[in-house]
C-alpha cells in the first residue's frame, strides 16, 4: 500500500511540476527608446505592444501561456542596444524580441539575434539595410524581420510627392547625423537621381543642435523650393523654426517622423503643411482602426497619440509574432522563424490584414503602395488626399521582394 502511495504521490509532482513548466509566460524583448528626443516613437510603440498583448492574454494567451513583456530601454544609443539585446538573449531568454526604433542601434544591436537564432521583428526602424544585413550565401537564414515602411519605398514617396505632384525642379535635402539621417539621405539622393533631379543643397547637422540657419541660409541662396528632410522631431522642429526666424517659407516633405508629437508641438504653426509618407494616420475610419485608437486613448489617457505610426506598427507586430508562435507550436527561433517566412493564417492588423507578409527572401511586410501621404494640420497629422482616406485597404503587392545587396 506505501508503495502505490508513493507512486501515486510521486506521479501527482511529476504532474504538478509538468503544469508548472506549460504554464510558464513565454518572454518576448521590447526594446526602444523610452525617454529622450526618441521617446515620443519608442513610448508610442511599446504601448501599442503592450496593447496587442493585453488582448491576447485575456484570450487566453499563445500556446495556452501568456506572452510576458520583458521591457528595456535603449535610450537611442547603439552601445546601450548591444547591452540591452545580450541581456535579454542570455540572461531573460526571450524566445523573440520587437522593437528598434534607431536604424542605428537595430544595425549595432540585432546581430545578437541572429547568432543566437531568434526572430527580432523591426517595427519602427526604417533603414533599408536593416533586413539585409544577413543575406545568403554568408548566411542561409535570416532572422530579421520588420513591419514598418523602409527607407527605398519612403524616399521614393517623398521625392514622389515633391517632383511629380508639386512639380519642383529645386529641392535641398536637410538630414542629420544619424545612420537613420544619412542612410536617408542617401536613399533620398538615390530617388532624385532616378528622376534626373540633383538637390541644390545637401545639409546636414546633429541631435540636439538648435540653429539651422547656416544650413536654411545655404538651402536658401541655392533657390530650393522645397525642403525634404531625414531626422527626428526635435530638430525638425528647429528647421520649421528656422525658416520663420529667416523670413523664408518653403514646404518641408521629409520621411515618417514629421509625423511625431514633439515635431508637431514644437513648430507649431510653422510646422503647418509639412508632408510625409505614413503607414497609419489616427483617423477612425476602419473598424479595427476605431477600435485600437479607442483603446489606445483609454489605456493610456491620451487625445493624440504621440507617434500614431509607432503604436499602429507594434500593435501589429505582436499580433504577427503571436500568431508566428501559434502556427510553429513551439517557442523554438528556428520553428517560430520558419513560421514567419509561411503564415497560414491572416492577420488582421491596424495597418493592413496581412496575407503571408514574409517569405525565406523576404522579410518587409510593408510595400510601396501601402502608405498614404499625411499632413499637419491644426496640430495634428491627417489625409494629405481625401481619396487617400477611402482607400483604407492596401494589402501587400505580392511577387515584389527586394533586391538582395
Amino acid at each position: 500500500m506505501n508503495i502505490r502511495i508513493k507512486a501515486l504521490a510521486a506521479a501527482l509532482a511529476l504532474c504538478a511540476s509538468t503544469a508548472t513548466i506549460a504554464a510558464e509566460p513565454i518572454k518576448i524583448g521590447l526594446s526602444g527608446p523610452f525617454t529622450g528626443g526618441s521617446s515620443p516613437m519608442g513610448v508610442s510603440m511599446r504601448d501599442g505592444v503592450k496593447l496587442a498583448a493585453d488582448e491576447i492574454n485575456k484570450k487566453g494567451g499563445v500556446l495556452g501561456r501568456q506572452i510576458q513583456l520583458i521591457e528595456r530601454d535603449d535610450e537611442a544609443k547603439n552601445e546601450r542596444g548591444v547591452q540591452v539585446s545580450q541581456e535579454l538573449i542570455n540572461k531573460e531568454h526571450v524566445i523573440a524580441t520587437l522593437g528598434y526604433i534607431n536604424t542605428g542601434v537595430s544595425l549595432a544591436s540585432q546581430r545578437f539575434y541572429q547568432e543566437a537564432k531568434i526572430p527580432v521583428l523591426n517595427n519602427v526602424a526604417t533603414g533599408s539595410i536593416v533586413t539585409k544585413q544577413f543575406l545568403p550565401p554568408q548566411y542561409p537564414d535570416n532572422y530579421v524581420f520588420r513591419t514598418s515602411a523602409n527607407d527605398t519605398i519612403q524616399s521614393a514617396l517623398i521625392v514622389k510627392e515633391a517632383i511629380d505632384t508639386q512639380k519642383f525642379t529645386k529641392v535641398a535635402i536637410l538630414a542629420d547625423s544619424t545612420n537613420y539621417g544619412q542612410l536617408g539621405r542617401e536613399d533620398l539622393e538615390k530617388a532624385l537621381a532616378a528622376k534626373n533631379v540633383k538637390p541644390v543643397a545637401v545639409e546636414k547637422f546633429n541631435i540636439k543642435d538648435v540653429d539651422m540657419t547656416a544650413q536654411l541660409l545655404k538651402a536658401k541662396e541655392a533657390g530650393a523650393q522645397a525642403i525634404l528632410t531625414y531626422a527626428i522631431g526635435p530638430e525638425l522642429a528647429q528647421i520649421a523654426n528656422g525658416m520663420e526666424k529667416l523670413g523664408w517659407k518653403v514646404p518641408m516633405i521629409g520621411s515618417w517622423t514629421l509625423s511625431m508629437g514633439n515635431f508637431i508641438d514644437n513648430a507649431g504653426k510653422n510646422g503647418e503643411g509639412a508632408r510625409m509618407p505614413q503607414t497609419f494616420i489616427q483617423e477612425p475610419n476602419t473598424p479595427k482602426r476605431k477600435a485600437f485608437i479607442t483603446a489606445y486613448q483609454k489605456a493610456y489617457k491620451v487625445d493624440r497619440i504621440p507617434s500614431p505610426v509607432s503604436a499602429a506598427q507594434g500593435y501589429d507586430s505582436m499580433y504577427i509574432l503571436a500568431a508566428a508562435i501559434k502556427q510553429a507550436g513551439s517557442t523554438d527561433g528556428v520553428k517560430i522563424r520558419e513560421a514567419l517566412e509561411n503564415l497560414n493564417e491572416k492577420v488582421d492588423g491596424v495597418i493592413t490584414t496581412y496575407d503571408r507578409p514574409y517569405t525565406h527572401d523576404d522579410h518587409e511586410a510593408i510595400t510601396i503602395n501601402m502608405p498614404v501621404m499625411g499632413e499637419v494640420k491644426n496640430g495634428r497629422v491627417v489625409y494629405a488626399y481625401e481619396a487617400d482616406k477611402g482607400q483604407v485597404v492596401r494589402e501587400k503587392a505580392k511577387g515584389k521582394a527586394p533586391a538582395k545587396k
